[in-house]
């Protein structure tokens, strides 16, 4: 798909979905990497991932345009558009677009690796962080005992 197929796309849902229609640019951005597109306050035009519908389909990426026509179209009227709000979940229910996209399985995700582990000398309770603790500084949360480093 490029970016004319995906303009009238966009302008398709808008009109099906929202009776209303899209006056702006929407365009693909290879850039975004964790999400799967967003819409521009100062510019009013959306920015999508290709990546998703490389991975998961036309239906996917209609379902994201979606979620961002309601960001769009709330923002325009001047009604709640952020996610915390109302009127946006009540206008996500109403045209059936999700709260989230799918994680692609293309990206690499690091998992978070706990490095030190720590251990009150009273209690025994146990921490683990992933940065190194000052322990003259720092002591356990549940009895104010010292913290020992076991590594």
């Amino acid at each position: 798909m490029n970016q004319t197929e995906l303009q009238v796309l966009v302008e398709k849902v808008s009109r099906e979905w929202f009776g209303k229609p899209f006056l702006h640019k929407a365009e693909f951005n290879n850039r975004l990497r964790t999400t799967g597109g967003r819409y521009l306050l100062s510019s009013h035009n959306i920015e999508l991932n290709q990546k998703h519908y490389e991975e998961f389909g036309e239906q996917e990426l209609i379902d994201i345009i979606k979620h961002e026509l309601c960001h769009y179209h709330l923002h325009i009227e001047g009604k709640g558009y952020k996610h915390r709000d109302s009127d946006f979940r009540m206008l996500l229910q109403k045209v059936d677009a999700p709260r989230f996209c799918k994680p692609l399985k293309s990206i690499k995700r690091r998992k978070i690796v706990a490095q030190y582990l720590y251990e009150c000398s009273k209690c025994n309770q146990r921490y683990t962080r992933k940065r190194k603790v000052d322990t003259a500084k720092y002591v356990c949360g549940k009895c104010s005992g010292k913290l020992l480093n076991i590594n």
